[in-house]
């Protein structure tokens, strides 16, 4: 293992049969019963994320969205899960300017998608795993009967929210505002609607044993999906009117058919070989394909020799996802929808083209896609002005990645569905999301709203193999910072040759030079926030090549983890970022 004897925050965390890493202490150790129960890599992630809807419902919930990597021991393949759910048939272009509603708003009922996690998670388990729904949601089920202790990061989100909760959603005052106040740290936290929700699942899954554990999972989904659940949800969006970004009290757009005729599905990851070792995105519905660029940009330089950390790194690596990025804006999008140029925007031939772009002294202001063909929309309109009284939430998100000996590994990235931006549904227990905020009213805008289109999500998990075995996954919260946090992970073991705990404790940095992803869409030409722990000289020096570099606390850089699998040895480790201060590993 390489950087052995370095000193991290926390021992990589080793075992031989499999081992799970999650954004949450209690979310692992579901992972762990379900290692305990026999199941695989694919059940431990499973039982880990529905978890982590629970547990982290500022992050994430069954309303919001899961892109999954799944490498297959038994195919030997690679597949992407398209977890993200649609935007509503009657959304169009047209209906919002009609309302007077520019852009798409970030919270309130109107930019709910169709509600994917809990499809996706059942999916993952009905093909890949081996365990039946029952067994991988009863820990969630427990934390939220039962209850959970309330840590610092939950209850500082809720005491946040007190005033909306008490004021326009009384359904999540019900849940989060026990007696009437934010609940204090240690205190414990239940949320009964959602443990009978998950119950009427397991029920509809149990009933339907007989028929096989796949049909019967299946049987659960559609349940969730066309019957009393979809129901619900469609009802509460329809019949009532939320306060929204522009200030404006809209219902929800989603229909039953909306949610009967949307369906998680297998799609071809996007991949790059970097430095020998086969690297796994989702695709261009996804930022994921932003992390694909940057390797082939930064083949060409020898990293090494840069300096770690160094003001000639950072500079690099910088000026390389700005290249990147500026392309996610111009040509990512849903590519049932859009064209999008992925086998160029991959290509080694590209890279060398855009690679000659970054100038060694001397950051760029610009935005710089690259041309492309000229059927693929053009830039999308500026960012728009914030309503003065609006506050923008910038919500996080969570993740949970797993391996097994067999070779079997998952990295899935959840979000959305979180309590800040949307009003629990009543009875049920959780909110929906307001990922089509992503998208854009401009119609030349690659990411344009479109019925029944998917907002191109910033979710991006990871994944790796090394000589056609399975290697490792990751994945971190983060919203646009996602791409460069594990970026500098994978490039910190890759190239540095640290071990998976020293790559993830090292200081990080990222820039926001681009339109960010969430409403209102802010840039921020030059940008560049280093931790606190990247020295005073490095920054002063980057100033002097033009960026607009500004130090932040020494551990904010997100909240990486990772899962490696070493064939040779038979042993699996794992690590979490001390960031943020809740996620674990847990594996034997």
């Amino acid at each position: 293992m390489p950087g052995s004897g370095t000193f991290t925050t926390r021992p990589v965390y080793m075992g031989t049969h499999a081992v799970v890493a999650s954004g949450h202490y209690l979310g692992a150790l579901a992972g762990q019963r379900m290692l305990d129960k026999g199941g695989n890599a694919i059940d431990a992630a499973v039982a880990s994320g529905f978890a982590l809807n629970v547990l982290e419902p500022q992050s994430c919930g069954l309303g919001g969205e899961v892109p999954i990597l799944i490498y297959s021991a038994k195919e030997q393949k690679v597949f992407s899960i398209s977890g993200q759910g649609w935007i509503g048939k009657s959304a169009t272009v047209e209906w919002f300017r009609n309302e007077r509603v520019d852009p798409v708003p970030g919270d309130g009922l109107l930019p709910a998608t169709a509600p994917a996690t809990f499809g996706t998670w059942a999916f993952a388990l009905m093909r890949f795993g081996t365990l039946t729904l029952k067994d991988v949601l009863g820990p969630a089920i427990d934390y939220t009967e039962s209850g959970f202790p309330i840590y610092s990061g939950l209850r500082n989100a809720i005491a946040g929210l007190a005033k909306r909760f008490r004021e326009e959603w009384p359904s999540s005052a019900a849940i989060y505002l026990p007696n009437g106040r934010a609940p204090a740290v240690g205190e414990v936290l239940r949320n009964p609607d959602w443990a009978a929700t998950m119950k009427k699942v397991v029920d509809v899954e149990t009933r339907a044993k007989d028929r096989g554990r796949e049909a019967a999972i299946q049987t659960a989904i559609d349940y969730w999906y066309k019957g009393e659940i979809a129901e619900r949800i469609v009802d509460f969006m329809q019949n009532n009117a939320f306060r929204d970004a522009s200030g404006r009290k809209h219902r929800g757009l989603l229909t039953k058919e909306d949610f009967a005729e949307w369906q998680p599905t297998l799609e071809e990851p996007a991949t790059v070989n970097y430095r020998g070792l086969d690297v796994y995105k989702c695709g261009p519905w996804t930022q994921g394909p932003v992390f694909l660029q940057q390797l082939r940009l930064l083949e060409g330089y020898d990293l090494k020799a840069l300096g770690h950390n160094s003001a000639n790194y950072i500079h690099t690596v910088t000026e390389a996802a700005k290249l990147a990025f500026a392309d996610r804006e111009r040509f990512y999008s849903d590519p049932r929808f859009v064209d999008v140029p992925l086998p160029m925007l991959l290509s080694k031939d590209y890279a060398d083209e855009r690679r000659k772009l970054i100038d060694p002294r001397k950051a760029s202001l610009e935005l710089r896609p690259g041309h492309g063909p000229k059927s693929v929309p053009g830039e999308g309109q500026a960012p728009c002005a914030v309503p003065a009284d609006y506050e923008i939430h910038r919500n996080d998100t969570t993740h949970t990645c797993a391996a097994d000996v067999s070779g079997n590994l998952m990295a899935a990235t959840t979000s959305g569905g979180w309590i800040p931006s949307s009003p629990v549904v009543p009875g049920l227990g959780f909110p929906m999301g307001t990922r089509g905020q992503m998208f854009y009213l401009d119609p030349h805008h690659a990411s344009a709203l479109l019925p029944r289109k998917r907002p191109r999500t910033t979710l991006t998990p990871s994944l790796v193999l090394k000589d056609g075995k399975p290697w490792m996954v990751f994945g971190t919260p983060g919203g646009d910072q996602q791409d460069q946090w594990t970026l500098q992970f994978f490039l910190n073991y890759v190239d540095f040759d640290m071990n998976l705990q020293e790559a993830i404790d090292k200081p990080n940095f990222y820039t926001r030079h681009f339109p960010n992803s969430f409403y209102p869409h802010d840039a921020h030409p030059g940008d560049l926030t280093l931790e606190g722990r990247i020295p005073d000289a490095t920054r002063q020096e980057l100033e002097a090549r033009g960026h607009k570099a500004r130090s932040a606390g020494d551990w904010t850089g997100g909240k990486v983890m990772a899962v490696r699998l070493d064939e040779k040895n038979g042993v699996l480790s794992g690590a979490v970022s001390p960031r943020g201060g809740i996620g674990y590993v847990m594996g034997w």
